[in-house]
């Protein structure tokens, strides 16, 4: 009997002195300074790349020898480099522009977007060239995930492979990731799109970004937007979206093939600022967001962006204040 109360002691200690050290090791100075130290996440992006492998040809009035798959892909791999963990998106018009889409189908540029490493991609118009078997064939050669949540492809053959938003976990961070695409009847040859619904941007965007705010707990939230930029109209454009919904901390466009300098802030529904920012088209510039989310501070981050642009199979540096 004695030498059982030694031994049921003896865990006892052990057992307290365990969850003495976990508690000692949990709540460690250097375990408390790294949740209080800033989180910087790099988020790189493109637009309406249109199948442009190659630079321009040199003999090109406007981007001779500028842009080109090979630079932008060399960029981002040293940038990743040196940040570590990034996120790479793409806002759509992966497709058509060049006899390399004509031939290959699209193969050639997931493929490549595979290997620079994309994250995440919402589709274009131009996405629906080949029809939704054409992009259907091209998905397996896509090492990543393509969101849209206001088309609906439930009775399509692209039903459960287009995802209304994904979220991903960067250097301690939980971004959510959602796409929206413009109106494809009258854009698109209906039996390109086929039995695809289009649901309103606006409505949509607000509900998902509640859902990833809100309910996920996203640290960052940001749309990729196939809407276009701005028009002279009522047409549901970035700028719309930005200024009519609310939880979305940026929107990466793309469509309109704009090139903005820099960010475009604007005001939401709640009057808190969204970033909006595009970077033209045929991979001839990448944009770069910074975000650095500071724990101890009401504005949970700050950001601040550079635009790179590829001027004659070099890469040139602008930095920006964002």
């Amino acid at each position: 009997m004695e030498e059982l109360v030694k031994t049921k002691r003896r865990d006892f200690l052990k057992q307290t002195l365990s969850l003495s050290v976990f508690g000692m090791l949990a709540n460690s100075p250097m375990r408390v300074l790294a949740k209080a130290l800033p989180k910087k996440l790099t988020i790189l992006h493109t637009n309406d790349w249109h199948s442009r492998i190659e630079p321009f040809p040199a003999i090109d009035k406007n981007y001779g020898g500028m842009g080109g798959a090979e630079v932008r892909a060399a960029v981002i791999k040293n940038i990743r480099e040196k940040e570590g963990e990034i996120l790479l998106l793409d806002a759509g018009d992966i497709f058509q522009g060049t006899p390399y889409f004509n031939f290959y189908g699209g193969e050639l540029e997931f493929k490549l977007m595979t290997e620079m490493g994309y994250d995440c991609a919402t589709l274009g118009n131009h996405d629906f060239d080949n029809g939704l078997d054409g992009f259907n064939k091209q998905l397996p050669h896509a090492g990543f995930s393509f969101v849209n949540a206001n088309y609906d492809f439930s009775k399509t053959l692209l039903k459960d492979k287009i995802l209304p938003y994904k979220i991903f976990k960067k250097k301690g961070l939980k971004i959510g990731v959602f796409g929206i695409g413009i109106e494809l009847k009258g854009l698109v040859p209906d039996k390109l799109f086929g039995n695809t619904i289009y649901n309103d941007p606006v409505m949509i965007a607000n509900q998902i970004a509640l859902i990833l705010k809100r309910d996920k707990k996203c640290d960052l939230v940001i749309c990729l937007s196939h809407l276009g930029y701005k028009y002279n109209s009522s047409k549901v454009s970035d700028e719309v979206l930005a200024s009519q919904t609310q939880n979305i901390d940026l929107i990466i466009g793309g469509h309109t093939h704009t090139f903005l300098p820099e960010p475009v802030i604007f005001k939401n529904l709640v009057n808190k600022n969204v970033i909006v920012n595009q970077v033209g088209w045929a991979g001839l510039q990448l944009g770069r967001i910074d975000f650095t989310f500071e724990p101890f501070i009401n504005k949970n981050y700050s950001a601040q962006s550079s635009l790179i642009k590829f001027t004659n199979g070099e890469d040139a540096y602008m930095l920006m204040e964002g």
